[in-house]
């Protein structure tokens, strides 16, 4: 499978999505300038996580205006397949590609440490290769990342299985006190209702390296790579 990582002024995580994607996973990556207006056959588009254009303004807002977005945009809309990590999942809620927004930590400070999440359910691409019930143990690293939308969206997207992942204590259990920044039921990922646009706040690049002590991220890709392998 081939990926596409755009890359933004600001981007931080992009090589360590790209090492992931093609040393580890063994798969061809392209790079994608925030400028071109190709998206060179890709068959995946990732959005990784930093700070895009500075997060000026409000984080994504003005990355979502960049020129590529226009061909990531079209590409979704006809069911391509695309993921947004950290910086890539407020870029997707900018867009409208996924709903709700993504606003800052009810502290009011950039968090940065590990976390647990667990898979909301098992019937999704990103999802499809984690676990059920298994904690996670994945990196967050973000100051505007309190997912929330309406009470009515709410509903919908918990109706049609739109709720990718929730923040849990180290024993899958979701409870107040392992939210890490006040997200609306403790949703740290969601993606669209076609179910083709994924988004999340944690980095599962972050934690696909033995020589980081930490592999959990690596059952999100595998999920991914699930379309090569079934």
């Amino acid at each position: 499978m081939k990926f596409g990582v755009v890359i933004f002024p600001g981007s931080n995580c992009d090589q360590d999505m790209i090492y992931v994607l093609r040393d580890i996973l063994k798969q061809d990556v392209v790079e994608l300038w925030h400028k071109d207006h190709s998206l060179q056959k890709a068959d995946f588009i990732v959005l990784p996580g930093g700070f895009s254009y500075g997060d000026y303004l409000r984080s994504g807002a003005i990355a979502r205006f960049s020129p590529i977005m226009n061909e990531v945009m079209e590409f979704a809309a006809k069911g391509g397949y695309l993921f947004g990590v950290c910086n890539g999942f407020q870029i997707l809620c900018e867009a409208g590609l996924v709903p709700g927004a993504l606003l800052r930590n009810t502290e009011l400070k950039f968090s940065c440490k590990n976390i647990f999440i667990k898979a909301e359910n098992t019937d999704t691409l990103l999802t499809s290769a984690i676990p059920k019930n298994k904690a996670l143990r994945i990196p967050i690293a973000h100051g505007e990342g309190r997912y929330h939308t309406d009470a009515a969206t709410m509903q919908k997207m918990t109706d049609n299985g739109q709720i990718l992942f929730r923040y849990c204590d180290e024993h899958g259990a979701v409870t107040p006190e392992s939210n890490p920044n006040g997200s609306l039921e403790n949703i740290a990922g969601v993606c669209n209702a076609q179910k083709n646009v994924f988004g999340m706040m944690p980095h599962p690049e972050r934690a696909a390296d033995s020589l980081l002590s930490n592999t959990d991220g690596l059952s999100v890709f595998k999920s991914l790579l699930s379309l090569v392998t079934s």
